[in-house]
């Protein structure tokens, strides 16, 4: 159970996206979480899924291992789908109580849940196709004129770069956790969701026991090594553009224009087929 969340974690494999610039990932990233919210209309999101699809093609990844981003998520996202079904304003349909349904609670829940499982897909491509040094790398360079305002840009990234790598070392451990309970008797797989809940209670001490213990280790490694932040450092593979990074940033602008031009003109023909 533990294994099938994959979010933050590295799938290696030489592809196109895995080969880009960093920082051109993370600007494609921002483009397409802006771009999910702009569409109210099923042919948006098909034109963004279509985008989506190219790219993840592109990035040789199973398109099976990207759709297990969504199982952490899965409660979250029934639960956003089912409050604007049956809590939105509209032309009611049925009404039992404080529940109703409305056609505008129907479209905005489907829309919404379109949204949430999009945005998870697409920024999971990012984790997946870049290592937590590269990606900590991108933020830098693309944060760095915020650090004429003292902003620790650095110490941020770090900070980020530091959470993704603890990502599959905590489900690692969490893991181990899990077997060594079950095979003293512990049960997490049966009975409903709150037995399931207070079931995980037992596995927060020895975790948070073990993060703060890896923490500390961390900790003392960098002042071993004399760490002491960003200024000054210097980097052994400095990130530069090249033509291949260019193209992708062709194919990001040619997808910014599609998009303009479908806010601007399409919408009036999508109201009068009402699609």
């Amino acid at each position: 159970m533990i294994r099938d969340i994959t979010i933050g974690q590295y799938y290696p494999k030489e592809s196109e996206i895995h080969q880009l610039d960093s920082r051109v990932k993370l600007i494609g990233t921002l483009v397409y979480m802006v771009s999910i919210f702009c569409f109210h209309r099923f042919l948006g999101f098909l034109f963004v899924s279509l985008f989506l699809g190219w790219t993840i093609k592109k990035s040789g990844i199973p398109f099976s291992y990207i759709v297990k981003g969504l199982k952490p998520i899965l409660f979250l996202l029934v639960f956003t789908i089912v409050v604007n079904i049956f809590f939105s304003d509209g032309h009611v349909l049925w009404r039992w109580g404080i529940l109703k349904l409305t056609i505008e609670g129907i479209h905005k829940g489907i829309f919404m849940g379109i949204r949430l499982s999009l945005l998870v897909l697409g920024a999971s491509i990012m984790t997946y196709t870049t290592t937590p040094n590269r990606l900590t790398d991108g933020l830098e360079q693309l944060l760095k004129p915020l650090s004429k305002l003292h902003v620790p840009v650095h110490e941020i990234s770090m900070m980020m770069s530091i959470a993704l790598r603890f990502i599959p070392i905590l489900l690692e451990e969490t893991d181990k956790i899990m077997k060594a309970q079950m095979a003293r008797g512990a049960d997490f797989e049966t009975g409903g969701m709150l037995k399931r809940a207070k079931s995980m209670v037992p596995l927060l001490v020895p975790l948070f026991v073990s993060a703060f213990r890896r923490a500390n280790d961390l900790a003392m490694a960098m002042e071993a090594r004399c760490y002491r932040g960003g200024e000054g450092r210097t980097k052994m593979k400095p990130l530069k553009y090249q033509r291949k990074d260019y193209i992708a940033f062709g194919v990001l602008a040619g997808y910014i224009i599609i998009l303009i031009i479908g806010l601007r003109y399409i919408p009036s023909f999508w109201t009068l087929i009402n699609i």
